[in-house]
């Protein structure tokens, strides 16, 4: 278990990191700055915080928009710790994109040490939002229609930024949203599948909110019982969930991709449940995971999600 101290950078610390950062802008600046020759003949330049929006704003962009994404795959973003390279990109971007709430609240400090003028774009802003906890659940895209309404955001911000490329994102964003349009019908219809009684999940953290609200899914419970990562289970919310699992009959248990899975075997053996299927709720999956874009990454949770509470006898054959 991590203790809160392991959690929380010291003042002293995070003031040499800004330091570290602030130094590699000037590198960045000297030496012409990082991959500028990825740029090539894009009209924008854009910065991603999580690696869900990155792959919006590419859908959307095209090849007129260079996308820096700063989080990579399978990577916490609860947890992200700022590299040098980040301040860089931040300085000479023309449009920062970051998903919203406390999944990338890390970015503010950067950005004041960074300098640069670009217009930042909150994605949650133009979503509906849910509350958890007594605070807004940060994790939005888990319900594709709130995916359609971030595509038009980013849409939009792309076509101010770069008028001659209007007609190109808003024929690019409205293909997209095609795409997620029949990916959300064919999940509803798979979910629909499984009896109401089955539809019943147990994630690492309260990442799954927005799926469970969108396709009538109860969240029985999470091993971390919080909206973030960075919390810790103690011995008597194991013991909790572990006798919630046994009253309803959950079949099945879902770790994350990007976090160690001890406490959810742990907590299958003792409850009766299987462990299913790794999901990808915080992060999009790395090259060749079947998860690297948000279309597959949605796909595929989906997909492990029936499966497991159907106990397997359900499979979701779902629009590529």
């Amino acid at each position: 278990m991590r203790t809160i101290l392991s959690c929380v950078w010291s003042r002293a610390v995070r003031h040499a990191v800004l330091l570290v950062l602030f130094a590699g802008v000037l590198v960045g600046s000297v030496a012409g700055c990082r991959d500028e020759g990825a740029t090539g003949d894009a009209e924008v330049t854009a910065v991603a915080t999580t690696t869900q929006v990155a792959d919006l704003v590419r859908n959307v962009g095209g090849p007129r928009v260079s996308v820096d994404g700063i989080l990579r795959p399978n990577s916490d973003p609860h947890e992200y710790e700022p590299r040098p390279s980040d301040a860089a990109s931040l300085a000479r971007a023309d449009l920062v994109f970051r998903s919203g709430g406390d999944l990338d609240e890390w970015l503010d400090e950067i950005i004041d040490n960074a300098g640069g003028d670009a217009r930042q774009v909150t994605l949650i802003d133009s979503v509906h939002t849910i509350e958890g906890e007594g605070e807004t659940d940060p994790h939005w895209w888990q319900n594709p229609r709130n995916t359609i309404l971030a595509v038009g955001a980013v849409r939009d911000a792309l076509a101010k930024a770069d008028p001659g490329g209007r007609r190109s994102y808003q024929r690019r964003a409205a293909a997209y949203v095609e795409k997620l349009r029949k990916l959300d019908a064919g999940i509803a219809d798979c979910v629909g599948r499984v009896p109401p009684d089955k539809r019943k999940i147990v994630t690492t953290h309260d990442a799954l909110g927005y799926f469970a609200d969108r396709y009538r899914v109860t969240v029985t419970g999470a091993v971390i019982p919080s909206l973030s990562t960075q919390a810790q289970a103690s011995a008597r919310d194991v013991d909790k969930l572990v006798e919630q699992i046994r009253g309803e009959r959950v079949e099945a248990i879902f770790p994350e991709a990007s976090l160690t899975q001890k406490l959810e075997q742990a907590i299958s053996r003792e409850a009766g449940a299987k462990v299913g299927g790794k999901l990808y709720a915080d992060t999009l999956g790395p090259e060749g995971s079947g998860a690297s874009t948000y279309l597959d990454a949605t796909r595929h949770n989906a997909a492990e999600l029936v499966d497991g509470m159907s106990g397997g006898r359900v499979s979701c054959d779902l629009p590529g």
